[in-house]
């Protein structure tokens, strides 16, 4: 969850939304998501909403934490009514969510059945950074429902995790997914960066085999990106280190496709391959084509029936809120057809599935044929009246959506 909260329309104290959000609630798919916002330490690159123990201040506590979460959950059943709301997936992000207990951790999820009902084989997913965890915690969180992990390797290369301020033993990652599978976890998800400064090709190849052969059924790999106000940041600025490269990105981008390819992966959004259709991340579909959520934590974003809403960032604000019996909710905003459209269209053109060419805007039909001519779309998809990226596509998802709204 990114830092910054945006403005937005009031929120009322006790939650409620638009009767045009509750329209249809049910006939989508519906999840929960819970934001975690721990860190033993802050990476030089993170802008997201987290906070060490030095950070906290007065009025959290990670002792606390779950118990907090747990009304919002009670919160969101009173706000849905009694609509029949089976929770199709559960994902715990942060922040390092395993930084709570195993046990805290259960607990929300036992809430989350008990207050909607899990959906007969739902998707539970926890984020961990692989030194947080150890084999006894991971068969607690199996035993308590959890049955996909997620672990934040990022680089094989201790030069590279530097960099990030990442900290891990080199071929943890790698123990870390076996004892998931030893504990029952069938879907484990590595996640990986490229383009660090200081990190060559081979720096690359080498992370890539090794997130490989550590054997997850999931990778999913990001490009790094200097947000503002971070230490990574700074360096750049100050020229200690230099700017990622777009066209090197590009390159590490095309190098992870074919290696993974290769490996039995296959690509399903740009940034995320699976070895099977089962291995696909359930929870993250369902924000790319268009289901409910409720968000559950400081800073954490909900959506249900195109109406969206953010909480407060700051742990100790969102721990007062639940505690005086209101929303924790800063502001919100009503999607617009317009807003809905574009949003569909910049997360369906990035999945393997597409975007059906008889929604394209009359006004995008030009750009449509001309990305087809350039190479971005795939021909035979397109005779099936569908718009799927071609790899030279997903290279520039960002400027043909622009150029497609």
């Amino acid at each position: 969850m990114p830092s910054v909260l945006l403005d937005g329309d009031a929120v009322p104290a006790s939650g409620e939304l638009p009767a045009s959000a509750l329209d249809g609630l049910g006939a989508r798919p519906f999840g929960f998501y819970v934001h975690v916002p721990f860190c033993v330490t802050r990476c030089g690159y993170c802008d997201f909403n987290t906070y060490t123990a030095a950070e906290l201040g007065p009025g959290a506590s990670r002792a606390d934490y779950a118990g907090t979460a747990i009304e919002e959950v009670r919160l969101a059943r009173r706000v849905l009514g009694d609509a029949d709301l089976p929770v199709s997936t559960v994902f715990f992000g942060g922040g390092t969510p395993t930084l709570l207990p195993a046990r805290d951790l259960v607990a929300v999820l036992r809430a989350v059945d008990a207050e909607f009902g899990l959906a007969p084989g739902a998707e539970v997913t926890t984020e961990s950074n692989p030194e947080s965890v150890d084999a006894a915690y991971l068969e607690e969180l199996r035993a308590g429902g959890f049955n996909r992990v997620s672990f934040g390797m990022q680089s094989a290369k201790e030069h590279v995790l530097a960099v990030l301020d990442r900290r891990h033993t080199p071929g943890r990652p790698a123990r870390a997914v076996r004892e998931a599978r030893e504990a029952g976890f069938r879907h484990v998800n590595l996640d990986l960066i490229y383009s660090t400064p200081g990190e060559t090709g081979a720096d690359w190849r080498d992370s890539l085999a090794a997130a490989i052969d550590a054997g997850p059924d999931h990778v999913s790999a990001y490009s790094l990106i200097v947000e503002e106000g971070t230490r990574l940041a700074a360096r750049v600025r100050r020229g200690e280190l230099p700017m990622p490269d777009d066209d090197v990105a590009a390159y590490r981008y095309a190098v992870a496709d074919t290696m993974l390819a290769e490996a039995g992966f296959s690509w399903y959004e740009v940034s995320n391959w699976a070895t099977t259709e089962e291995a696909r991340c359930r929870h993250n579909l369902l924000y790319w084509t268009g289901g409910d959520w409720w968000g559950v934590g400081p800073g954490a974003h909900g959506h249900v029936g195109g109406t969206r809403w953010w909480n407060v960032k700051h742990p100790a604000a969102y721990a007062a809120r639940l505690s005086a019996g209101s929303s924790p909710a800063h502001a919100r905003e009503v999607l617009s057809r317009d807003d809905r459209y574009v949003e569909r269209l910049m997360l369906e053109l990035r999945l393997d599935s597409g975007f059906p060419l008889d929604d394209v805007r009359p006004a995008a039909r030009t750009a449509v044929a001309r990305a087809l001519g350039d190479g971005l779309l795939e021909p035979e998809p397109f005779t099936r009246g569908r718009a799927v990226l071609t790899l030279r596509g997903r290279l520039l998802a960002d400027a043909l959506i622009r150029d497609l709204t």
